[in-house]
C-alpha cells in the first residue's frame, strides 16, 4: 500500500502528557502551551480532562484553561470525559469535542476503572446520547492494544471487538493505543489488518508509546496500512506508569520529522513545535524528551 499524502496529528501533550506530572503546573503555563501548539499549526489539541481532581489532580484546572486559550478557527480543542458529570462540566466550559476510553484488556479495565470492558462501554451510552443532543463530536480510545501490563499479549480480535463497539456507538474515530509501548512493527500491521475489517481504516488512528523505542517504527508500519491519524505528545511528555523510568508518548517533534522526511503534509511547523516543547520542558525543569529537538539544540551550540 502506498503512503498517504496527508496525515493529521492529534496533540495529546496538554492532557495525556501532563496528567501524570507530580509537580503542580499553573493554568497560565498550560494556556501558554496550548497557544504555542495552536501557533505551530496543529489542527487538534487535547486540552484537558474533566475528571475528579481526587483521581487526576493535574487536570483540576481544565475549565480555566479552556476559558483562557486563544482558539483558532478550524482547530479542534478536545477533552476527555470519562462520565456524564465530566461531560456536563465540559459543556459548561464550551468544549465542542470530547473523548471516551475503553481497554482491550479485561484485567487493565478492572485495575484502571474498576469495571469490565462491557460495563465501561455501557457507561458511555448516556454520554453518547448527550453528545448527540448537544451536537458534540466524540472520539474513542482503546488502550492496551499491543500488550497489557497484567495480561501480557492482547489478541487483535479483542481489540477489534472493542473498537467496533465504540464506532457503532457513534465515535467518529477510534484511536488504538499501545499503552505500555511494547508493540513492534509486525504486530502493528497485523493489528490494523484485523481491526480494519470491522472499522474503516480512515476511521482509525494510532497512539504509540515509546517505552521500548519502537513508536516511530510502529507509526511507519501504520502508514503502510493506510492509517492517516496519529496521536503524539509535545516534547514526549507523559511517562509510562507501568515501566518505571521509561518514556511514554512518542514526541510530536519526532513524528513530524518522520513525516516531513516522507514528504507527507501535516500543516505543522517543526521549528515552532520545537520551541513549544522547549518552553514546557523549561517549566518542568528537565530536558525535552524529543530526540529531534535535542539534536537541533546540539547543532545550534557553537564548538569552542
Amino acid at each position: 500500500m502506498s503512503l498517504p499524502s496527508h496525515v493529521r496529528l492529534v496533540e495529546v501533550g496538554p492532557r495525556d502528557g501532563l496528567q501524570n506530572e507530580a509537580q503542580p503546573i499553573s493554568v497560565a503555563d498550560k494556556v501558554k502551551l496550548v497557544d504555542a501548539l495552536t501557533a505551530a499549526g496543529l489542527g487538534y489539541i487535547e486540552v484537558g480532562s474533566f475528571v475528579s481532581p481526587k483521581w487526576v489532580p493535574q487536570m483540576a484546572g481544565s475549565a480555566d484553561v479552556f476559558a483562557q486559550i486563544q482558539r483558532k478557527a478550524g482547530v479542534k480543542y478536545g477533552a476527555l470525559t470519562p462520565n456524564l458529570r465530566g461531560f456536563e462540566d465540559a459543556m459548561t466550559a464550551g468544549v465542542k469535542e470530547i473523548a471516551v476510553f475503553a481497554a482491550a484488556s479485561e484485567a487493565f479495565s478492572q485495575r484502571n476503572i474498576n469495571c469490565s470492558i462491557g460495563e465501561s462501554l455501557e457507561r458511555f451510552a448516556p454520554i453518547m446520547a448527550a453528545a448527540k443532543q448537544h451536537g458534540v463530536t466524540v472520539r474513542g480510545y482503546v488502550s492496551c492494544v499491543l500488550g497489557c501490563p497484567y495480561e501480557g499479549a492482547v489478541a487483535p480480535e479483542q481489540v477489534a471487538a472493542v473498537a467496533r463497539e465504540l464506532y457503532a456507538m457513534g465515535c467518529y474515530e477510534v484511536s488504538l493505543g499501545d499503552t505500555i509501548g511494547t508493540g513492534t512493527a509486525g504486530a502493528t500491521r497485523r493489528l490494523f489488518e484485523v481491526v480494519g475489517k470491522d472499522v474503516p481504516r480512515d476511521k482509525l488512528a494510532g497512539h504509540f508509546h515509546d517505552t521500548y523505542g519502537q513508536a516511530i517504527a510502529n507509526i511507519y508500519a501504520s502508514l503502510l496500512e493506510g492509517i492517516q491519524v496519529f496521536d503524539s505528545s509535545i516534547a514526549g511528555l507523559g511517562g509510562c506508569p507501568y515501566a518505571k523510568g521509561a518514556s511514554g508518548n512518542v514526541a510530536t517533534e519526532d513524528v513530524l520529522y518522520l513525516l516531513n522526511g516522507l514528504g507527507i503534509e501535516t500543516g505543522v511547523e517543526l521549528e515552532r513545535l520545537i520551541l513549544a516543547g522547549q518552553q514546557i520542558s523549561a517549566v518542568l525543569g528537565r530536558p525535552t524528551g524529543s530526540r529531534v529537538a535535542k539534536a537541533r539544540n546540539a547543532e545550534r551550540v557553537t564548538p569552542v
